[in-house]
């Protein structure tokens, strides 16, 4: 689940970022309306978390030219500006939520999980295929209905390769999703991830394992898919 913060308290916005990371979350973090546009340009977000008042302009007049431009990922605005008025012109705008600065990590996180539900919820919330179940909202992952616990890094892999299960998802596609323009990626991070998460999938008795395509990416098959 990737989520841009665009705030220019940069203190605050490194906190929320370390926080939601170990949720799971993929998290870039922009200072200005500028920054946030360029990132919009080169990545696709899930949740997208505002500041109203920014450098170079208001939080509210750039969201609402970009639910003009069509986008309609969920945003919840984040400020110190917490008057009437103002609360109303934000739900005016197009935005999700809103919520008062100093923030709690742990509701910041409840109120996003309540917007993605509420956006997802013309579609089924689970996510399964063979006997493997992931709900992309709570974090949860399951085999036959038994907790299968796995760290950040491998669950962000398994999302990506569930979105398309059957299909190949490629390598460049794969580490986009799973690090934050900031974080750097060793050259063998994906490669390490893959091999635990097929330990786990083994172990766990799931019925759905990770092909090679070598040279191009990565695809999650059932195992009685016929493989080449």
């Amino acid at each position: 689940m990737r989520t841009l913060i665009i705030d220019h308290e940069a203190g605050l916005a490194r906190a929320v970022q370390e926080a939601l990371s170990d949720y799971g979350f993929a998290v870039d973090v922009t200072c200005t309306l500028d920054e946030a546009g360029a990132a919009l340009d080169c990545a696709s977000y899930d949740m997208l978390l505002l500041e109203l008042l920014l450098p170079d302009g208001d939080g509210l007049d750039w969201l609402k030219q970009l639910r003009r431009d069509g986008h309609s990922m969920p945003t919840i605005i984040i400020s110190r500006l917490n008057d009437l008025s103002r609360r109303i012109a934000i739900f005016n705008s197009g935005a999700d939520h809103f919520l008062p600065k100093p923030l709690s990590t742990d509701e910041l996180i409840a109120r996003m999980r309540s917007v993605l539900r509420r956006s997802n919820q013309t579609t089924a919330p689970v996510i399964t295929f063979g006997n493997l179940s992931f709900d992309p909202i709570t974090r949860e992952v399951s085999v036959d209905g038994r907790p299968l616990r796995i760290a950040r890094r491998e669950l962000c892999i398994l999302e990506h390769l569930l979105s398309r299960a059957g299909r190949t998802v490629l390598r460049v596609s794969l580490e986009d999703g799973l690090y934050a323009f900031d974080h750097e990626v060793s050259t063998n991070a994906l490669e390490v991830g893959i091999y635990r998460l097929r330990c786990h999938l083994t172990q766990s008795g799931a019925t759905v394992r990770i092909k090679t395509a070598r040279g191009i990416g990565y695809i999650l098959e059932l195992n009685d898919a016929s493989s080449s």
